[in-house]
């Protein structure tokens, strides 16, 4: 979805291609559920959204796509508002100016990291651009897509040494209406970002 908006687009810094080996990261990586401030920078916002579904410079994802149909969406909430990702632009259209992420926290079944957490990824899936090359396969192709989408954004969360928890536990309804979703993503995954307390 590469749609505009009436909202300025907030611009991203050019994601870096270096940095921790990842087997130090696969070492390291780990669930943190206790989260807290202060809000990610720039820099780590834009690693953190390049690394989920970025463009690469040979022009691919990052995440692998079935067919190269991209049928994940990427959605970023902070106390700025509501942000969708868009990879090719690399840049976040604004879709809300309110900080829904109270609200999120009690239809995600009042999971703590999802309140606490400076920021919350929403993984989301367009099903019908996959369905359209693979028919019944897609729901399969589409899971596993999300599946490689967010563990590329927990292992880049902790190579720049923050915590993170992939939520799977929520409301789909009430988060579609929360994050103002259009009617056809569907909500997949909520990846709340911050710092580990302590």
């Amino acid at each position: 979805m590469e749609t505009s908006s009436r909202r300025p687009a907030v611009n991203l810094s050019e994601p870096a291609h270096s940095g921790m080996s990842l087997t130090r990261v696969l070492a390291t990586r780990r669930t943190v559920r206790e989260l807290t401030g202060p809000p990610l920078t720039d820099t780590e916002t834009s690693q953190l959204l390049w690394s989920a579904q970025g463009v690469t410079p040979a022009g691919n994802r990052t995440a692998p796509s079935a067919g190269a149909t991209y049928p994940t969406e990427m959605y970023l909430l902070t106390a700025d508002g509501v942000f969708h990702y868009r990879p090719r632009r690399h840049d976040l259209e604004v879709v809300s100016e309110n900080d829904v992420r109270l609200r999120l926290f009690t239809d995600a079944v009042g999971q703590e990291a999802v309140r606490d957490a400076p920021a919350v990824f929403v993984v989301t899936a367009v099903f019908a651009r996959t369905a359209a090359k693979y028919d019944n396969r897609a729901v399969r192709y589409v899971h596993i897509e999300a599946g490689h989408v967010a563990q590329n954004l927990l292992l880049q969360a902790t190579a720049l040494d923050l915590g993170s928890v992939p939520v799977g536990s929520f409301n789909d309804t009430a988060v579609s209406e929360i994050v103002g979703l259009p009617a056809d993503h569907e909500p997949l995954y909520l990846l709340p970002v911050g710092h580990p307390r302590g």
